[in-house]
């Protein structure tokens, strides 16, 4: 059997961007997922000593050794989990089942003494443990690894928008010129799009809720052998001290809403950057935005001079594969048939895959705003080229001193022909205004012409 390593790799992310997507190891991994349902399965059993119900007592030293078992959790771990789930250990037959395998290693690393065998997953259902592991994974993942990132784009369109606020360029809507505008001023409205969706996810993460209920979400099995325990209230407080929101009614599977509109939330960061991706891009290729070449590096194949945008379109490709794949997340993992099926635990053994992209995406996007530098030569020349674009300015300055048809005279005026500053200004010596105003209107240039768009990149904070 070949050894397997990134060149084996069957997914680019364990492959060509393995050193991208390392930082979701932790929680994205197998092991990870394994380490989550011993630390699930842990605490449940360490709830049911402290319940006066059972006469389940652990003591500090072996309460100790028994959280040991998750926050030491290694590699060789992992592969005694591994084994009793495919070819049995020790005692243990292979299980076949990937839950059971962690019962039965919780057994094995079970301290001295400690007489706890028939309470490891006692009157569970594996999606009990599987729901609140996955969201102990997912929702570091998303705070402590995809939201800084985030922040970071964020920090860098900030300080863009600050440093670039009073830099004049040529604004197109519907691919035509159009009103000017500043390029720090259009990196503020990104940073504040991209502030907003992250708030979005934060808030997503922050009410990730999960169940404890049983088989049918009835709480059968705990009910049956201690009727007089208020479990729901037990439920509520053990998914409570693994950070969680309570889900009180479920079927055997958590509905799993929260983990959609999670989903949903990085959705829309990601396409804030899409959008952002483009925009940048065609910058780029108007030659608005230069790229600082990289010291040995090779922009294309054939043409030696070229200093491609692919750090933009690399992360334009993982973005819109990352949205595909959280739609679809979204979509499947909020329905299951009755009271369950089994077919949502692959696909959410993908979420890890899903966040890659993100991570990917965000890196990429990162690295090529870090390369790009703004050609102010380039934009001011433009807008020389381009004096029809006053016109606005000019009609509705001559609205405000009264004349009726202001709009209709600068359009006739401009409208498909080629304008000249010059043309302008030999309106002005016809229109029957104030001198004044006629000064007003020769001090309009195509570079001055930008609103208050300086002031409003030089708004937009860092929070």
């Amino acid at each position: 059997m070949t050894e397997r390593g990134p060149l084996t790799a069957v997914s680019p992310l364990d492959g060509r961007y393995a050193r991208y997507t390392e930082p979701l190891v932790p929680y994205a991994s197998e092991r990870a997922l394994m380490r989550a349902r011993v630390q699930v399965e842990v605490e449940y059993l360490l709830a049911l000593a402290d319940l006066d119900a059972t006469p389940l007592t652990v003591t500090a030293d072996q309460r100790a050794a028994l959280r040991d078992c998750y926050e030491s959790f290694d590699d060789e771990d992992a592969s005694v989990v591994k084994t009793l789930e495919t070819e049995g250990y020790g005692e243990y037959s292979a299980t076949n089942h990937d839950v059971k395998a962690v019962e039965y290693f919780i057994r094995l690393r079970s301290p001295d003494g400690l007489d706890a065998d028939n309470w490891i997953h006692f009157g569970l259902t594996s999606e009990d443990v599987n729901n609140l592991a996955h969201r102990l994974l997912v929702k570091p993942a998303v705070e402590d690894v995809l939201v800084p990132e985030l922040r970071e784009i964020r920090d860098t369109l900030v300080e863009m928008a600050h440093d670039y606020g009073d830099v004049p360029m040529l604004a197109r809507t519907h691919g035509q010129p159009a009103t000017p505008t500043t390029f720090g001023k259009e990196m503020a409205v990104y940073a504040s799009r991209l502030g907003r969706a992250i708030g979005r996810i934060e808030r997503a993460a922050g009410d990730l809720s999960g169940k404890l209920a049983g088989a049918s979400g009835t709480y059968a099995a705990h009910h049956a052998a201690y009727p007089d325990v208020d479990w729901p209230a037990f439920a509520a407080s053990f998914v409570d001290s693994l950070g969680l929101d309570h889900e009180p009614l479920t079927t055997q599977v958590n509905p799993c809403d929260d983990l959609a509109t999670l989903f949903d939330a990085l959705r829309g960061a990601n396409n804030v950057l899409l959008d952002l991706d483009l925009d940048v891009w065609l910058y780029v290729s108007d030659r608005y935005l230069g790229q600082e070449a990289v010291e040995g590096e090779t922009g294309s194949s054939t043409m030696p001079h070229k200093v491609n945008p692919i750090d933009f379109e690399n992360s334009e490709g993982n973005l819109s594969k990352a949205n595909s794949d959280l739609v679809f997340l979204g979509d499947y993992v909020t329905t299951s048939r009755l009271q369950r099926d089994l077919s949502d635990s692959t696909v959410k053994r993908n979420v890890g895959a899903a966040f890659a992209h993100c991570l990917v995406g965000y890196g990429k996007c990162q690295n090529g705003l870090s390369k790009v530098v703004p050609n102010e030569q380039v934009m001011r020349a433009d807008l020389e080229d381009t004096p029809e674009i006053v016109g606005e300015a000019v009609q509705t300055i001559l609205r405000r001193e009264g004349l009726d048809d202001a709009y209709e005279r600068v359009k006739s005026a401009t409208r498909g022909r080629a304008v000249t500053m010059e043309d302008f200004r030999a309106m002005y010596e016809e229109l029957d205004v104030p001198e004044s105003v006629k000064a007003e209107l020769r001090a309009i240039t195509p570079a001055s012409y930008t609103g208050i768009a300086g002031d409003l990149a030089d708004g937009v904070d860092g929070e």
